[in-house]
């Protein structure tokens, strides 16, 4: 009794955690007794233990919570402190009385109570009978559940070489209820909990691979068939605890290989016999109990993955073949991946029996092992790397309708012949992880041309993959009764479309997907209609716009909806959505399906209703989403639908244009309502509107003018969200999110449009933008600085010097923060604002830079230093700051003494970012700036100390960067000085003009296959500035210029006729593009040379000239006719 009360949580009985009475006075009374005892070796103090501990066992607890957890740890401490190991049968009752309060009361063992029960229970193991085995594990495993990190100093007495855990599972063991509940007692053990240290090396291993032996194992004679189901259950809920801790990594191909190696000849071995059963089960599954039927066979073809057969083969049948990704250590055998699996608890010794009979109870079992096989291996696919996963592609995805071959295992036979409905969720669970992320992968397939070739290429096997994937997903969604599988179903088809590559595959899979899933919109369950949203989101957002689903838009809206099937035998008429208008924008709904223009886009309509209109009654009564008492639509449907129009308005914006005024009040109203995820969706829908505006009015866009939303209806538009609910939105502080999401909204107003609002509008939304700049919330700062970037390029606001220095001032503020978006947001929108510098300094009228502040153009130069030292995201808008700031500068700016350190530091800050190896976005951009810089004729270029330094950056860029576009940019900033003065001394020239001859020769020197495709850019922009150099030398250059040549002339010549007839391939480098230009700035070159005052007997000039006018020459000649420019020498 004394020990009892001097150990933890005696003392917690004095909280006030007062349960009904009914719940915990029974257990302290018997707790009370039971500490009353003292440990006693007579009949009757056995006997008074005996009916203790069969009372607690018995006593109703009522609902959980009524004990508390610390009263049950040291009860079962005093239980065993009365119990001796040589009692048997009193060790076998407190081992049940352990099991079954841990798991009645769902307790969790503190750390020193549970020291002391599991050296008691790991002692009892080794003193006691082997009758009690059975008991003891069971407590051991309730009192091991969730605790593996508090065992560490009992592991080697458990899992060692010759620990009793090891031993009690082992094949060989004769007690097959034993062995069972030793494997559960380890995958207790592996189970982690987060926060907790895990098991430690190497017995998470040792677990699994003991775990991975009894799935190979096959049954034994002396199991009976449920024994061995929760086996299997048990060691595939071991090995996913392994893997979703996090410390299982597969990794180790060699194995992989060989398990699936292993798992394909196991399912040739166990399909003669699960065809025996084959017509039992199609006859009760026809019987309509498609749950109830047996697993071993399920349909025509016996569950090729995982049906566990009653037979003796239970053990080679019951694993998967689709599991194939497996990797490394994850070597489990054929059920591990066969099956999906639910969460066992800490206890299994008790089974349901309520549907009665030992086939139905056998069919629950071996669902439940497939679901633990499918559990696994989704754990696997998310423990792998998808390059791994996807080289075992072929075996778990189907590539040629399943013929019954055994080649033809693979998930879709799970998803369209298990008896369980649960069972083929979850096979639908894992083909969605298998496809997540699958696009890359999935981009190689290809089948729109027909190959009649001896073998089959790898992209036609995957276009034949994706086919199928279509085929039997539609299949199973026609077949499938459960609500709950068909939302996975319908979520696995989006899945598939949105990584399939359909620009590249014959057209109708998207159409045949397109008509299936429309009825389903109505279909009772919410889940089912929300999933089926989902589906069309992705078809129109999938590699938009695509020819076959702008045809599918524009369908009359009957299409496809009289093909009601079993799952939605409650369709209505065909225009069901053309409900009551509840607007007057919605006035049209009431008219019977228009056709052809008058509706361009059923779609829309539709999501305009479910977003806007009452929801019907018929659905009603499963909108477990719809808030009490709510008119419209479950919230997951509409924040759908809206999601549904912003992808409409991305991928088709012609088809949503129609509807922009329509749209606009749906925004309106979306964004006036309380719930903060619909207005956030509104404010979406919004910002994309708004970009597809933006899009038509751009220089280079292909609408036709009279296409295009006219620039009034734009005005409207905007007016009339910024008098309604956007101010409020933009002020709510309560949800950042939606301020920041109404910010990018408000940032995506087309500027012609802006021009043209009422005066009073453009202050509102320029003084809201301001004022939220100073928003504490990091979202909304960042979106805020984003927006005043637009703002500033805007026409009608650049040439304002006063919200120029206003949107500097708050950017620059901004560029102080913390978080790293909100400074990268800052760069950017600062080196838009330079650029709003630059285009204001050509404009004929000067007042705007005399206005411009000189001290705030201190303070931008000071920023933009610092932060070209900041993270690359920073850095690369930073130092494009820089060069138009000093390309800004004027001569009154550059005169005064405090600007001349300022520009020093910039310049170096451009120098030493064009060195470093930095990110080649950032590298380019400095090279960039450095141009930039060039182009200010009041700066000292030539005679500053920096010249050189400049100069010697960009020459080491040119010739020896491994990223070409970067060598691109250096050379345009060399050829960009217009006078030989600004090149510096003779020397500095030289070593210009041998650094681009070098870069010449090495413009085809990669490793990178990638870079190629910019050989001829380079040599275009290097050609360019060698000429544009020989143009400006002067007589000490020629000397050099001609000793050059003579090393390297038939090679510069080549590649000057090259530049001459050709010009740049790939990115526009700024070079001329017409022929008469390019030979132009030749014959320039070459009058310029001739009107050099040479020094007498210098043959330098003559060369020159020669070299000139043989390329010239050359041309010429061959401009009629493409010769191969070889053999130049002999010229």
């Amino acid at each position: 009794m004394q020990v009892a009360e001097s150990l933890p949580g005696g003392q917690a009985r004095d909280v006030p955690r007062e349960p009904p009475p009914e719940q915990g006075s029974g257990f302290r009374c018997l707790s009370a007794r039971l500490c009353a005892l003292r440990p006693d070796d007579s009949s009757s103090a056995r006997t008074e233990i005996h009916l203790l501990f069969d009372q607690l066992i018995s006593e109703n607890y009522g609902e959980v919570g009524g004990v508390a957890p610390e009263d049950v740890s040291a009860l079962l401490v005093q239980a065993c402190r009365l119990v001796p190991l040589n009692q048997n049968h009193l060790v076998s009752k407190v081992s049940q009385l352990i099991h079954h309060l841990l798991n009645r009361l769902q307790v969790i063992v503190d750390e020193q109570n549970l020291d002391f029960l599991l050296a008691y229970t790991i002692s009892a193991i080794q003193q006691c009978s082997s009758w009690t085995h059975m008991e003891i594990l069971q407590a051991l495993a309730a009192l091991v559940y969730c605790n593996g990190s508090k065992c560490q100093k009992y592991l080697p007495d458990l899992l060692g070489k010759s620990g009793i855990l090891m031993k009690l599972s082992d094949s060989a063991q004769p007690d097959p209820e034993a062995r069972r509940a030793a494997v559960h007692c380890m995958a207790n053990l592996c189970l982690s909990v987060p926060g907790q240290p895990y098991l430690e090396e190497p017995y998470p291993n040792i677990c699994f691979q003991a775990f991975l032996t009894t799935l190979q194992s096959p049954k034994s004679s002396d199991m009976d068939d449920i024994t061995f189901c929760m086996l299997l259950q048990n060691a595939l809920k071991g090995i996913q605890s392994l893997l979703n801790g996090g410390k299982m990594k597969l990794t180790q191909t060699e194995e992989l290989g060989a398990l699936l190696a292993v798992l394909k000849n196991k399912k040739k071995k166990s399909k003669v016999k699960s065809r025996k059963i084959q017509q039992e089960e199609e006859e009760e599954e026809s019987g309509g109990e498609r749950e109830a039927a047996p697993i071993t066979g399920s349909g025509k073809e016996n569950l090729r993955e995982g049906s566990t057969p009653c037979s003796s083969s239970l053990g080679v049948r019951s694993l998967p073949v689709e599991g194939s990704s497996m990797a490394g250590r994850d070597r489990v055998s054929t059920r591990f991946r066969s099956a999906s699996w639910k969460k066992v608890s800490s206890s299994e010794s008790d089974y349901s029996d309520a549907e009665g009979g030992m086939q139905s109870k056998m069919r629950s079992y071996q669902a439940k092992v497939r679901q633990g096989a499918l559990a696994c291996f989704l754990s696997t696919i998310k423990s792998i790397e998808k390059k791994v996963l996807y080289g075992y592609w072929s075996a778990f995805v189907p590539d040629t309708p399943e013929l019954g071959s055994p080649q033809s295992v693979s998930l879709m036979t799970l998803t369209l012949k298990d008896p369980s409905p649960k069972t083929r969720a979850c096979a639908l669970q894992v083909l969605s992880a298998i496809l997540e992320g699958s696009k890359q992968f999935l981009s190689v397939a290809e089948d729109t041309s027909d190959h009649r070739r001896a073998f089959t290429p790898f992209s036609v096997m995957i276009a034949s993959s994706i086919r199928e994937l279509h085929r039997c997903l539609l299949l199973a969604l026609v077949a499938e009764s459960s609500s709950q599988t068909l939302t996975q179903i319908i979520k696995c088809l989006a899945n598939l479309v949105s990584n399939s590559p359909y620009n590249r595959l014959k057209l109708s899979l998207l159409t045949k997907v397109w008509n299936q899933i429309k009825p389903y919109i109505r279909h009772k369950d919410v889940n089912v209609r929300v999933s089926s949203l989902t589906l069309l989101g992705a078809i129109v957002s999938t590699h938009a716009p695509l020819p076959e689903v702008q045809l599918l838009l524009q369908q009359p809206c009957s299409s496809g909806l009289s093909n009601s099937n079993s799952a939605t035998p409650h369709l209505s008429a065909p225009d069901w959505w053309k409900k009551a208008p509840s607007g007057p924008f919605l006035e049209e709904a009431s008219v019977s399906s228009p056709k052809g223009s008058s509706e361009p886009c059923w779609l829309i309509r539709l999501c305009i209703s479910t977003v806007v209109l009452p929801k019907e009654e018929s659905c009603s009564s499963s909108d477990a989403g719809c808030a009490a008492g709510s008119i419209y639509e479950p919230s997951p449907m509409r924040l759908e639908a809206l999601q549904v129009l912003a992808h409409l308005a991305k991928g088709y914006f012609s088809m949503a244009q129609v509807y922009l005024m329509e749209l606009g009040e749906v925004i309106c109203k979306c964004m006036g309502e309380a719930d903060p995820s619909i207005q956030l969706h509104g404010a979406k829908l919004l910002e994309e509107l708004g970009t597809g505006l933006i899009q038509q009015y751009k220089p280079d866009s292909t609408i036709a003018p009279d296409q295009r939303v006219p620039v009034t209806m734009v005005v409207m538009f905007w007016t009339m969200m910024l008098n309604g609910p956007l101010p409020r939105a933009l002020q709510n502080s309560e949800h950042p999110t939606l301020q920041a999401s109404t910010c990018d909204a408000l940032s995506s107003i087309l500027p012609e449009a802006f021009s043209s609002l009422p005066s009073d509008r453009q202050i509102l939304c320029i003084t809201m933008l301001l004022g939220l700049n100073d928003s504490k919330n990091r979202l909304v700062k960042a979106a805020t600085s984003r927006a005043l970037g637009v703002y500033v390029l805007f026409p009608c606001l650049r040439q304002d010097v006063i919200f120029v220095a206003d949107t500097a001032n708050a950017i620059l503020m901004s560029l102080q923060d913390k978080s790293l978006n909100v400074r990268a947001k800052a760069a950017w929108s600062l080196g838009n604002l330079t650029d709003t510098l630059i285009v204001n300094m050509e404009t004929p009228d000067p007042s705007f830079q005399e206005e411009f502040s000189g001290l705030l153009l201190l303070k931008m130069l000071r920023s933009a230093i610092e932060a070209s030292r900041d993270k690359d995201k920073v850095k690369s808008n930073a130092v494009r700051a820089l060069g138009n700031l000093l390309h800004f500068l004027q001569p009154s700016h550059i005169e005064k003494p405090r600007f001349a350190e300022i520009i020093e530091e910039s310049i170096q800050a451009l120098i030493s970012t064009v060195l470093n190896e930095a990110a080649m976005k950032v590298r380019w951009n400095a090279c960039y700036a450095v141009g930039n810089v060039f182009k200010n004729p009041a700066l000292p270029l030539g005679t500053a100390p920096w010249t050189s330094q400049a100069y010697n950056a960009l020459t080491s860029v040119v010739t020896s960067c491994k990223n070409f576009k970067v060598r691109i940019r250096s050379a345009t900033a060399l050829s960009i000085p217009s006078k030989r003065e600004q090149y510096g001394s003779a020397e500095q020239y030289v070593q210009i003009w041998n650094a681009l001859v070098t870069a010449l020769q090495k413009s085809e020197d990669t490793t990178d296959f990638l870079e190629f495709k910019y050989c001829a850019s380079l040599r275009t922009q290097i050609c360019q500035a060698l000429i544009h150099l020989l143009s400006l030398a002067s007589a000490s250059d020629l000397p050099c210029i001609r000793e050059t040549l003579e090393s390297n002339g038939d090679m510069v010549q080549s590649f000057i006729l090259q530049f001459l007839k050709s010009g740049a391939e790939g990115e526009d480098t700024g070079a001329p593009h017409s022929l008469h230009e390019r030979d132009q700035m030749v014959r320039t070159a070459l009058e310029h040379i001739g009107s050099i005052q040479a020094l007498a007997g210098d043959s330098a000039k003559r060369a020159i000239m020669d070299f000139l006018e043989d390329t010239l020459t050359i041309y010429f000649d061959s401009s009629g006719s493409q010769v191969a420019l070889l053999g130049l020498t002999d010229q």
